[in-house]
């Protein structure tokens, strides 16, 4: 089984919360554990590099995320523009040490993916993990044009915004558009020919991207409404707008996407990974094909098993979704596709050429 991961917060996990991402699964608890850390999402991680290489993951998208909050008192995010634009870079920095290392490997183009894949192909136990570098929230851009010196750095996807509000527009629990800023923005994107990510928009916001963005769009980790019916998860008429315009929408596994009136750390962990393929269910029938949906896990994004399907403890545990696409009557091909291979095709149309 090979994976392909729309969405990875790698960054997130090394610099921020300090992990050492070569160490096992374990070896993090333990040593979350060991440090009395007991806030959400500590001692409870599931990856690290080698949980992801024995998963069989080829490629992921790995974010630069850095929120910033209004708030001084907040627990998540960072206080002015120039900070986030300073942790973006942060998490830049530490995907390219782990890439001098032999870790990871950037991909840029068609081309380096096509080659990265016939690498993992035939070298699969010792292939660097592939990733995409992709910006979760544009609060790093200090203006419009900041995008075109990301895009130097390798930057190849962008999602305007995270939890609420920000310079760019309106994101989840919010109800406002896009501000007159991401208009430029937007045009940036569109004339470097990057792929803009709907995730976490408004549903206003959402509608304002299509119509004044017509190139590429995906969704990286976007779960459906009829599963858990707030905001963050997306409409039919949503997914079928990203469907006609040739996207592709991954899956997550954060419970509070994937069960109704799931509050974190009161509810009991009742959806479990086939409520997962439910939802991979729901776009293969609008869409009519199994072409537009793929995996998008946000594993370990700011919390941990405590957090995830009921019988989901580790990414590891993902390698039961072949079984579970099978007994719904996926047929082998549909089922690659779903893994990686949807993933693969979009990225090998979006990314430039060389």
């Amino acid at each position: 089984m090979q994976l392909f991961d729309a969405h990875l917060d790698l960054g997130l996990n090394g610099v921020d919360w300090n992990r050492d991402l070569r160490q096992t699964v374990d070896d993090i608890r333990a040593q979350e554990i060991s440090l009395h850390m007991e806030t959400r999402g500590r001692q409870t991680n599931t990856l690290s590099l080698p949980e992801l290489r024995k998963s069989q993951v080829s490629t992921c998208l790995a974010t630069l995320l850095a929120r910033q909050e209004k708030e001084i008192n907040h627990p998540f995010g960072w206080t002015s523009p120039h900070t986030c634009y300073a942790m973006a870079h942060a998490h830049l920095a530490y995907y390219r040490a782990l890439q001098r290392d032999g870790y990871l490997r950037m991909i840029r183009t068609q081309s380096d993916l096509k080659s990265h894949l016939q690498q993992f192909e035939s070298e699969s136990a010792t292939c660097p993990l592939g990733f995409i570098l992709t910006m979760e929230g544009a609060d790093p851009l200090l203006a419009p044009d900041t995008v075109e010196e990301f895009h130097e750095h390798g930057l190849r996807a962008i999602g305007l915004t995270h939890y609420g509000a920000n310079r760019y527009g309106g994101g989840t629990r919010s109800e406002v558009g896009l501000s007159l800023g991401a208009l430029p923005l937007l045009e940036k994107i569109e004339e470097l020919g990057m792929t803009v990510d709907v995730t976490h928009l408004s549903d206003v916001s959402f509608w304002q991207v299509l119509d004044h963005f017509s190139g590429r769009i995906h969704a990286s980790h976007q779960n459906s409404r009829r599963l858990a019916s707030w905001q963050r998860q997306f409409s039919d008429e949503q997914y079928q707008a990203v469907i006609e315009r040739d996207g592709v929408i991954g899956i997550a596994f954060d419970i509070i996407m994937l069960q109704e009136g799931y509050v974190a750390g009161h509810s009991p962990q009742e959806a479990t990974m086939a409520t997962a393929v439910d939802n991979i269910d729901i776009i293969c029938q609008l869409a009519g094909n199994a072409r537009h949906v793929g995996i998008g896990t946000d594993l370990d994004g700011g919390y941990g098993c405590e957090q995830t399907p009921a019988d989901l403890d580790r990414y590891g545990d993902l390698m039961c979704l072949p079984q579970l696409l099978e007994k719904r009557g996926y047929p082998a091909e549909d089922i690659a596709a779903i893994l990686h291979g949807n993933w693969i095709r979009f990225f090998s149309e979006a990314l430039p050429a060389s």
